[in-house]
């Protein structure tokens, strides 16, 4: 069902001043969006590497790893096969249009946030 790690999404105080140490270390921007009221996509130069999405700490969140997301071919077919596991924590495939994917959020036996992504990265709409 999993191909690979899509994303970690992290929380920071500061959005821009993360990207900039992020660059600093030799990380690209991938792409911005207005996800969580803007939020940039950034990964390692080369083939395969995972992406770290950052957006700055709104409302009630805490800094911090917000999930990691995994890759898969079809969101719909991982929720049916979630269910089928028995793993009652996720919720249906969710659409998220700032980031043209679909996405499966649940939770693992400790409380922890893991996501589901189509593998497939389109423009945001």
């Amino acid at each position: 069902m999993i191909n690979r790690i899509d994303h970690i999404e992290i929380i920071v105080r500061d959005a821009e001043e993360y990207i900039a140490f992020l660059e600093k270390l030799g990380f690209e921007v991938v792409t911005r969006t207005t996800h969580h009221g803007g939020s940039a996509e950034l990964k390692l130069p080369g083939e395969n590497q995972p992406i770290f999405e950052i957006h700055q700490v709104e409302g009630e969140e805490n800094p911090g790893i917000n999930h990691i997301a995994f890759a898969v071919d079809d969101a719909n077919a991982a929720y049916e096969a979630l269910q089928t596991a028995g793993i009652t924590s996720a919720n249906r495939p969710n659409y998220v249009k700032s980031t043209g994917r679909l996405t499966v959020n649940l939770r693992d036996p400790d409380g922890f946030r893991i996501q589901l992504v189509d593998a497939e990265r389109k423009a945001p709409v």
